[in-house]
């Protein structure tokens, strides 16, 4: 398999690919990121990824770069991923390389631009029918958890609580509400009404999120975007997680116990066909 990567105007393979030590995303976190879909060669949102990662720059004020949409199809056939029934492309940007200090460079330096693509292999519908379990973790995340920002530490210790509990995701819980998961974004079907928490600076809003959420009024699937409390959690019927390569994945216990029948739920059985017909509508009629 072939693995060419990009970086600040290059393609090469990754064994070769080197950044500065003095790299304000290495030594700060300060970089953004986004990871788009790719189904059968054709890209699932590019253009909300893109506007995401544009505010994002805006917020932050790091210049944002032309040509993205390009870089991307680029890496896509650089790597041979066309064919592929599933890939991803990961893009990261950072203010740039700098002496250490914790304010702006002055004069700016010109950001770091890094990108790669890979293949991704979907959940099997087996796997799907089955569920998945989560557990609730403390959300440590600093207050602007709305950019997509690379300072993940407080995500990769909260994955790795699901991990050590055996399970497959992490629910975010501050100040008595259930949040999102580690690395996607969660919903709550309580009888048919469904519920995911307000696009705020408390959570991510991802963009399969707010697919999903147009699904489902598609559907005519109630909707509210309103915070959910932990102590709610023992009355709602269905819980599932999205995200880019979550997509709608079902979760049938959280904390060990299980959540409305202990198996997969309707609505989040209608969404999951809903979205993956979505797919097949935008990206190839073969991937449903």
């Amino acid at each position: 398999m072939k693995d060419i990567v990009y970086l600040n105007g290059e393609f090469m393979p990754r064994a070769e690919a080197r950044i500065s030590p003095d790299d304000r995303g290495f030594l700060f976190g300060d970089a953004l990121y986004e990871v788009t879909p790719v189904y059968g060669g054709r890209f699932l949102a590019l253009d909300r990824h893109m506007e995401r990662l544009r505010r994002g720059c805006a917020t932050l004020r790091i210049p944002f770069p032309e040509g993205l949409e390009a870089l991307h199809q680029e890496l896509l056939e650089l790597n041979d991923l066309q064919e592929e029934e599933m890939a991803t492309v990961y893009l990261q940007l950072s203010r740039g390389t700098a002496p250490r200090t914790h304010a702006f460079p002055d004069p700016p330096v010109p950001p770091t631009l890094y990108a790669w693509a890979k293949p991704f292999k979907r959940l099997d519908q087996e796997s799907w029918e089955k569920g998945f379990g989560a557990v609730t973790v403390p959300d440590q995340r600093w207050g602007r958890a709305d950019l997509k920002t690379v300072q993940l530490l407080p995500m990769v210790m909260a994955q790795q609580a699901a991990r050590d509990a055996g399970e497959a995701d992490a629910l975010l819980v501050r100040d008595g509400l259930a949040l999102e998961g580690s690395h996607n974004n969660v919903f709550f079907v309580f009888g048919d009404l469904l519920v995911t928490h307000p696009a705020s600076n408390q959570i991510l809003p991802g963009i399969t999120r707010a697919l999903v959420l147009e699904l489902a009024r598609e559907e005519g699937i109630p909707v509210e975007e309103r915070p959910t409390a932990v102590g709610d959690l023992q009355c709602v019927s269905e819980v599932f997680y999205t995200g880019t390569t979550t997509e709608v994945r079902p979760t049938v216990r959280i904390d060990g116990k299980p959540v409305g029948d202990g198996k997969v739920g309707p609505v989040t059985r209608r969404l999951h066909e809903a979205f993956r017909a979505m797919v097949a509508r935008e990206c190839g009629a073969a991937l449903v």
